[in-house]
């Protein structure tokens, strides 16, 4: 599904000469910054996780369903009922979503249980899948036949049909958990205005180029820290400013479209942005502070399928709030632009860019060159070391809580095709009861099919998922069927066991639901959190390449030379032949222009030996122990919470089904 792996290079440890180092500054899409990771579209090998099922029905997805509906205009009922199940403007709903506005259409349970059957076959169900749900409404209402062929050759003259919705009845989602997107997600711009607590106590859109000074008079690299403590403001973790990136969809035409995002923040509307233009943002943040920590970016692929756009969605959003948190970078002038300017394009068109690496303009003061510990090397050297294998283990967690949020999901809606109203196995089931694997059919019509599949066949477990929101339309057919008892008047029993199947009914659909809002409320929170973990400590093992290609200077060659030029000067001051101060000019010249050079490089050591202390003790120990705390104790939360309210429903379904008749 995704593109050929990327050749991924390993980190040599203490070598200078890792030819990975030349993608971070040359070309930021030359390598993988998720080397190995089974998570991410651009990963070099495949998450170790089941094999995943492919249905063998016909195509559901909404790029399948986007010839259905071509370019007819959908009737604003359709719009309106989707806004419905839909508060987030996500672009998608779940199936209990799709449940409950189909059954404000007065149809019935089996009815509704086949329309859902032929639009979706996914956890989730998306706009066009959806409005084809509801011209299939529309024609069963009218009493036609129910024919996703019948409804494109409909949209084809424009006459999508209008279904008879009763919105008034449409009930709520039952699960308490917010809904986060997936694909197209526009997640709410926060609205706070600007206030003093800003996490580094200080101004974003400072100008980068006029670096401030502290009360003794010293060059700061931003905002001013203490020599003890974590260097940062207290309660800093609660202040971190939020950057949300949403997708706007495809501009441009014919051969020349491509993707806009739009970047939203607290402090200037929200802003459109392409991927070319977060390239650009990168390529000059890392030229001007080549020692800091600084994340690599998702990388860009021809033909991009739903599931890479929104991998690619998220890693932005994973950069760009990382570096608006950054004490250092979040006060660069061209990341305010990038932020707050309505064109991005017109802006570079009339200013020019500058990519000066910080130490020309900043210097650091004696009592922070003294700050700096002795052993610093050391202490680089033990990260140093354990980087890599901080990388795989994070790698592996973020694959571990992929798969079991997406098991969580596939318990409340499982991706599988339309099943045959009869088992087979029903008709020529053994009396063993013994069937082998090699003896089991590949098709539907198989013992796969049967609920007993999962314990006779372990490892058809995940394919067999128990889908509790199909399973509650099917109990919803069940009652309707069973509405009238044989014996031809009013039975209590039977009146009795179908309002304990309807419970039933009711409870696994409100389980259901909150099964399903829980694992994209991990998705799009929790796991999130995990890859940021993920993402700090490949941009330390980035800074770690960039510092051993970059951090090399010419001072021996340089003093060497001024020696050598020393001595030349002066046999030609003891010399004085005809015109020799005109050359004794130029070679003082000289020696003070090696001198002025062999300073700033010596500057320079200090500058860049500040910035590793710096980004070792103020942001890399506090991002990965304050965040990952404030992750762990959040999700800790948030499940005893779905726990609770698990126990809840089940317990009052146990209450309501408590008098179910016997006889």
């Amino acid at each position: 599904m995704f593109n050929a792996p990327r050749p991924v290079q390993s980190y040599g440890g203490l070598s200078s000469s890792n030819n990975i180092g030349a993608s971070f500054v040359n070309d930021p899409l030359a390598h993988s910054a998720y080397d190995s990771d089974g998570l991410d579209p651009w990963s070099a090998a495949p998450s170790p996780g089941p094999i995943p099922y492919t249905p063998s029905g016909p195509a559901t997805s909404s790029t399948g369903f986007s010839s259905v509906i071509a370019e007819a205009v959908v009737p604003g009922v359709y719009h309106e009922a989707f806004a419905a199940v839909d508060p987030t403007n996500s672009g998608e709903t779940s199936v209990n979503g799709l449940s409950r506005v189909l059954s404000a259409s007065a149809l019935s349970a089996s009815t509704v249980d086949k329309i859902i059957g032929l639009v979706s076959s996914r956890s989730r169900v998306s706009k066009l899948e959806f409005f084809v749900a509801l011209a299939l409404v529309a024609l069963a209402q009218n009493g036609k036949d129910l024919s996703v062929e019948r409804v494109a050759a409909l949209a084809q003259e424009d006459a999508l049909p209008i279904p008879n919705l009763d919105f008034s009845s449409i009930a709520p989602s039952s699960s308490a958990f917010s809904p986060y997107g997936s694909a197209g997600i526009r997640a709410p711009v926060p609205t706070r205005s600007y206030t003093n607590d800003d996490p580094w106590s200080a101004s974003k859109f400072s100008n980068p180029s006029a670096p401030t000074r502290n009360e003794g008079g010293s060059l700061t690299n931003g905002a001013t820290s203490s020599i003890a403590g974590s260097g940062l403001p207290k309660d800093w973790w609660r202040k971190q400013e939020t950057v949300t990136v949403n997708i706007l969809g495809q501009q441009g035409f014919l051969l020349n479209r491509y993707l806009v995002y739009e970047v939203g923040t607290d402090r200037s509307p929200p802003v459109p942005r392409r991927y070319s233009e977060f390239v650009i943002l990168w390529d000059c943040l890392v030229r001007r502070y080549p020692f800091r920590l600084l994340p690599q970016l998702p990388p860009k692929r021809l033909g991009p399928d739903e599931s890479f756009i929104e991998q690619r969605r998220r890693g932005l959003a994973r950069f760009i709030n990382f570096v608006v948190n950054h004490p250092v970078l979040k006060e660069d002038g061209l990341l305010a632009v990038f932020l707050s300017e309505p064109s991005f394009e017109n802006w570079r068109k009339h200013n020019a860019i500058l990519q000066e690496e910080e130490s020309v303009s900043k210097r650091i003061d004696p009592v922070e060159e003294m700050a700096i510990p002795s052993d610093l090397e050391a202490k680089l050297l033990a990260v140093r070391g354990k980087v890599g294998s901080l990388i795989e283990q994070w790698q592996k967690i973020c694959i571990l809580t992929e798969r079991m949020i997406k098991r969580r999901e596939a318990a409340a809606v499982r991706a599988s095709s339309p099943r045959r109203t009869f088992l087979p196995s029903h008709f020529s089931l053994p009396a063993t009861f013994a069937l082998s694997d090699d003896a089991l059919p590949g098709d539907n019509a198989s013992m796969a099919s049967s609920v007993f599949s999962g314990l006779m066949h372990p490892g058809l477990h995940v394919q067999q998922q128990a889908d509790t929101s199909r399973l509650a339309n099917a109990l919803k057919v069940l009652v309707e069927v069973n509405q009238r008892c044989w014996r031809g008047d009013e039975c209590e029993l039977c009146l009795g066991v179908r309002q304990g199947i309807s419970s039933v009914a009711l409870h696994s659909e409100r389980h259901g639901d909150a099964l399903e809002q829980r694992a994209r409320t991990m998705m799009y929170s929790t796991l999130e959190a995990l890859k940021g973990q993920r993402d700090l400590y490949i941009a330390m093992r980035d800074l770690f390449i960039r510092h051993d290609r970059l951090s090399e200077d010419q001072v021996e060659k340089l003093k060497k030379r001024v020696d050598t030029n020393s001595q030349k000067l002066e046999s030609i001051r003891q010399g004085q032949k005809e015109g020799w101060q005109e050359e004794a000019d130029k070679i003082s010249g000289l020696i003070e222009k090696d001198k002025v050079a062999i300073a700033a490089a010596l500057n320079r050591r200090v500058f860049i030996r500040a910035c590793m202390w710096h980004e070792l003790r103020v942001v890399l120990h506090n991002r990965e122990n304050t965040l990952l705390t404030q992750a762990v104790q959040s999700f800790a939360r948030e499940e005893r919470e779905f726990a609770e309210g698990v126990a809840t429903n089940w317990s009052r379904l146990a209450d309501a089904v408590q008098d179910m008749p016997y006889e």
